[in-house]
């Protein structure tokens, strides 16, 4: 399949209208069959029978969101629901025995007959696909309801029991169904077969409905909230079948398309699918065909559709969620103002003075498709040309035609390298306009710069690209895009490049690193060999040192060597080149992002989890009753913790850096780990106070990376350590907890499973290999200074112990000794929940600490009055009042460029 744009003579099976006979010369008469004409010439790609829509799954969504609202509404407003049912039985009372009897008969007919009769007509229409759909949807319903049935009866709250069931009135001691296990299957079956979307159908849908649910309430069968149930359980079970089967396909075929141009006045021979180059973001551009004609030139027709609109959608949602308004564009259109709008962009832009496909014809095809009817352009597109190809004036008349569009404020929304096409004379010419807007503003026009200055850098380099558009645009244009050049601000196919391009660099980088470290050991090996004496003299361990300091400096010089600037990097340095003083700074283009929104998630459920815990607590006397003295102690053992921390960090640094700053530098990340992830804002502000304290970037991090490495190691070992003495706290014997066992028994698995499969034994040998071969250096510099090493692991025993001995504070401040618990289990709890914290993606572990936490504490025997405020405490003293001093000391240590 060509390339989009491509010229049909560089494709093969796809003929050009100059290669055929004329067809211009033949006789009136001598027309084609019609048969032949309705061909579509080529290897089109075979549409997939069934397709699985979005909006089944939106409907799928919605409908068990409506469901838990309704039990919500039915749990906790249980005054409300008896209110209802009590006006509706009063109101249905009154109506005439003689109408019940008949709108119960009628009802009990239709509702068989009705979905019977659809069946056989689309049988007789060939349609039986649709009708399995319908049965399979039925039979899921049915398991659903018999499922709901079992939950109401045995296990549901008894308000929910009231609001969908009442006593029967053939037998007081039996109640109603809770879901109707006949009405609920109908109506999956009919939403699955699609009668919803037939006028006549669905107004006989309606009626049959309306009628069942007025004779069973009326004869006291059933309650309102059962009728609503019933009736979002089978729509929801047929959208989920829908969704997982998929529908059956409507998209036009090129026979459809061709009958379609011979609609509006054309007369077309063959059609031949073009590909897009990228599927993926491309999808909801349309499908693409190359149109020849009797007797005229040949034509480009786009194909819309409404599921190939559809795709993309979550994508376009969740951009339409975390970006601002202006950076967005809707997420979902109608076919008719997906036609409008590509249509007023192909004329605006031609109006405007830009290389553009001229748009000849619209239609539809149908009520599910539409289609565009352009001059065909040919030629390739920047993606398919050669890198000799692109020479420096090919890119100024790209600029130019860029500079047309903003001349007239339209912004084209997706400047990439298969929308720039290059036609037999080099003339460029944009397409893909759908996606553009008319009036656009300064940040969507900077945008489109920034987007083509990235486009361009990938083909031709940051040097040429940023040249071009500086001698079209000049540099004031091109320096106000600097703070939209951000991977926010790009295409989604740019992004992905980036990427895989930022992946290739950390490779060479550890490549680079790998092998200066396996040419310095060689070397440093035979040494050793060829002088190993009985007794090392001061010269030995000077040439050891020697030999250290050199292997580090190699290892170093080859991460410089290999380090490589980012794209986005060379175009600011390029166009800061030209105006120094030229803005930098991104611009403010999100409006939520992943990791707020998951902060947000998490918070909300540790808070949730806590106020459970909290509603049955009164604070008023369990305040009174505190020990103050024992939160005295806790507010001083978490001081203590960071005097801890920076002996912990100092301790693998040999560099001489001072104490009280480092201090300093621990109190400032209290600050930081509330903006950041427990686990990433720590380890960023230790690296970034050791550079800024002298250390070389590749010994602070490995310095940091030491540290880290061996506080895992430590942490680990304590929490077997005190989980083997919890578990024989209660025992005469030694043997270790069962908790023990499995976590060791589990781990060996994991170990397991990680060599015996070659991808995750790959990537675990990668890391550790990039890790050791900075680290190990470093541990080699410590291991050479004995009082360093010592420094480094007292001082991260003396933090574990500090958080322990603060957590157990805080337990003894609300607690007696009656509720006493050892200092072993804190210890476990603490590690435990410590552990979790730092792997959890929320600033300070928010929400999962405290739920850890809590839980651990009630395990091993606290009672829940006494575990909550003690966790809420250790929290306050922990994280949240630190916050204040952490940022004065951030501040502090920022102006005297220490951080």
């Amino acid at each position: 399949m060509k390339q989009q744009g491509a010229h049909p003579e560089d494709t093969e099976g796809t003929p050009d209208a100059s290669s055929r006979p004329d067809t211009a010369e033949e006789p009136d008469g001598a027309h084609r069959d019609v048969a032949h004409i309705d061909e579509v010439e080529g290897d089109e790609p075979l549409l997939p029978a069934r397709v699985h829509r979005p909006s089944d799954l939106m409907r799928l969504v919605g409908g068990l969101l409506a469901v838990v609202v309704l039990l919500a509404i039915a749990a906790f407003a249980h005054g409300t629901t008896s209110g209802l049912e009590q006006d509706i039985n009063k109101g249905t009372g009154q109506a005439p025995d003689l109408l019940i009897k008949i709108a119960g008969l009628a009802s009990s007919i239709a509702i068989l007959l009705v979905p019977v009769a659809f069946a056989i007509e689309r049988l007789i229409k060939r349609d039986g696909l649709r009708i399995a759909d319908g049965v399979l949807a039925a039979v899921l319903a049915h398991g659903v309801t018999l499922a709901t049935d079992l939950w109401v009866a045995r296990a549901a709250p008894d308000s929910i029991q009231d609001a969908l069931t009442q006593p029967s009135p053939g037998d007081i001691h039996a109640l109603t169904d809770p879901v109707h296990g006949y009405l609920a299957p109908v109506i999956a079956y009919m939403t699955a077969v699609g009668m919803s979307r037939r006028p006549r159908w669905r107004a006989v849908l309606w009626v049959v409905l309306l009628l069942d649910a007025f004779s069973m309430l009326v004869t006291g069968y059933t309650t309102p909230f059962s009728i609503i149930l019933t009736v979002l359980i089978g729509w929801t079970v047929a959208y989920g079948t829908l969704y997982a089967v998929g529908s059956p396909n409507v998209r036009p075929t090129g026979r459809t398309l061709m009958a379609g141009l011979r609609t509006v006045g054309f007369r077309p021979v063959t059609a031949s699918r073009e590909e897009a180059a990228d599927a993926a973001e491309s999808g909801d551009r349309g499908r693409r065909y190359f149109v020849t004609l009797e007797d005229g030139p040949p034509l480009d027709v786009t194909v819309v559709d409404r599921e190939q609109q559809a795709q993309g959608f979550f994508y376009r949602a969740w951009r339409n969620l975390a970006l601002r308004g202006f950076a967005t564009r809707r997420s979902l259109q109608s076919l008719r103002q997906a036609l409008e709008q590509e249509a007023l962009l192909a004329y605006a832009a031609i109006a405007a003075g830009a290389n553009a496909p001229k748009l000849i014809a619209t239609s539809e095809l149908g009520p599910d498709a539409v289609m565009l009817v352009y001059e065909h352009t040919g030629g390739h597109t920047l993606d398919s040309l050669a890198d000799e190809e692109i020479t420096d004036d090919l890119l100024r008349d790209t600029w130019h035609q860029v500079k047309a569009l903003q001349s007239r404020r339209i912004a084209h929304r997706r400047l990439v390298g298969d929308a720039i096409l290059v036609d037999r004379s080099g003339t460029v010419i944009l397409t893909d306009l759908r996606g553009g807007e008319i009036a656009a503003g300064d940040l969507l026009l900077r945008m489109d710069v920034s987007q083509l200055l990235v486009t361009l850098g990938l083909r031709v380099g940051a040097e040429r690209a940023v040249a071009s558009a500086l001698s079209v645009l000049g540099p004031d244009a091109v320096a106000d895009c600097l703070p939209m050049l951000q991977p926010i601000a790009l295409s989604r196919s740019t992004r992905a490049t980036l990427r895989r391009l930022a992946r290739e660099r950390a490779e060479r980088e550890r490549e680079a690193v790998l092998e200066a470290s396996r040419h310095s050991r060689p070397a440093r090996a035979h040494d050793a060999d060829d002088s190993r004496p009985a007794v090392v003299d001061k010269a030995g361990k000077k040439a050891v040192r020697a030999e250290q300091r050199a292997e580090k400096r190699a290892i170093d010089e080859a991460i410089e060597e290999a380090r490589e600037e980012d794209l986005l990097s060379q175009i600011r340095h390029e166009v800061l080149r030209i105006r120094p003083q030229a803005p930098v700074e991104p611009a403010r283009l999100e409006r939520v992002r992943p990791r707020t929104l998951i902060s947000l998630i998490a918070g909300a459920i540790g808070a949730y989890f806590l106020l459970t815990q909290l509603t049955h607590i009164e604070f008023g006397p369990l305040i009174s009753n505190a020990e103050w003295g024992w939160v005295a102690a806790a507010m001083l053992f978490s001081a203590l913790s960071y005097v801890a921390a920076a002996m912990a960090l100092l301790g693998f640094v040999p560099e001489r850096v001072p104490f009280l700053r480092t201090v300093a530098a621990q109190v400032a990340g209290s600050f930081v780990k509330i903006v950041a992830p427990a686990a990433v804002g720590g380890v960023a502000l230790n690296t970034r106070f050791l550079q800024r304290a002298g250390v070389r970037p590749g010994l602070a991090v490995a310095s940091v990376g030491a540290s880290q490495l061996f506080g895992l190691g430590c942490h680990i070992l304590m929490l077997l350590a005190f989980g083997y003495l919890t578990g024989t706290e209660k025992t005469p014997s030694l043997s270790p907890s069962r908790t023990v066992i499995g976590g060791l028994l589990t781990v060996a698995v994991l170990v397991l499973v990680v060599t015996s499969v070659p991808f995750l034994r790959k990537f675990v040998v990668t890391r550790v290999r990039s890790l050791f071969a900075g680290v190990v250096p470093r541990m080699l510099d410590v291991l050479q200074r004995p009082q360093k090493l010592i420094t480094g692991i007292g001082g991260m025993l003396l933090l574990t112990a500090c958080f322990v001995m603060c957590l157990d504070a805080s337990v003894r401040a609300f607690g007696d000794e009656s509720t006493s618990v050892s200092i072993a289990s804190v210890a476990v709890v603490f590690l435990a929940g410590n552990a979790l914290g730092s792997a959890a993606p929320t600033p300070g572990g928010v929400g999962a600490v405290e739920a850890t936490l809590t839980v651990g504490l009630i395990a091993v025997g606290l009672p829940s009055e006494v575990a909550a405020p003690a966790v809420l405490l250790f929290r306050l003293l922990t994280l949240w009042l630190p916050v204040l001093p952490g940022w004065l000391a951030f501040n502090h240590l920022t102006r005297k460029a220490a951080l």
